[in-house]
């Protein structure tokens, strides 16, 4: 059998035809990592928003049973080093295990450089909940606006929304709005 000469060099992918396969699978993939890191950022802070819910309905049902919310002898308590460094189970003194099975964390938190750090403060009669100096960005604050810290917004007044850079977030009892 004798071979065609011009079959013989049409078998394979040109040079040129193999890097345009390469610079479209790569354009893809970055597409698609974008598109995870914005879905990862969404998770992170759905779960925020599910912890502090949480959180906040355990201390009702605390106050609820004892006629007073778990007094933090009134100084800010947390996992993070500036505001305690306490464990999990004593962040929220009486909290755990009756009202919450465990303290949840801040899914960016970093103990020791402060940030993304679950805060309390009570006084027995209000409280505060904080998710507080959080370096993870893409929270949308115009669609959880009762989340907004009014204290930490960089607004002049401390109890109201009048701020544009806001650096925490927040649930608390009426009296503990401008803590």
């Amino acid at each position: 059998m004798i071979l065609n000469k011009k079959n013989k060099y049409n078998r394979g992918f040109t040079l040129i035809e193999l890097l345009v396969v390469v610079a479209i699978i790569g354009i893809l993939s970055s597409v698609v990592l974008a598109s995870l890191n914005s879905a990862r950022s969404k998770a992170r802070d759905a779960k925020r928003l599910s912890d502090m819910r949480q959180i906040q309905n355990a201390l009702e049902m605390y106050y609820h049973d004892n006629g007073f919310f778990p007094n933090s002898g009134w100084g800010w308590r947390s996992e993070c080093n500036a505001w305690g460094g306490l464990a999990p189970a004593n962040v929220i003194p009486g909290l755990t295990p009756t009202y919450l099975p465990y303290f949840p964390a801040d899914p960016a938190m970093n103990k020791a450089g402060n940030t993304s750090c679950y805060l309390y403060l009570s006084n027995g009669t209000d409280y505060a909940l904080l998710d507080h100096n959080i370096i993870d960005v893409g929270f949308s604050y115009a669609t959880q606006p009762s989340f907004i810290d009014s204290t930490r917004d960089s607004g002049p007044n401390p109890c109201i929304v009048d701020g544009t850079s806001i650096w925490s977030r927040k649930i608390s009892s009426p009296g503990g709005t401008c803590w």
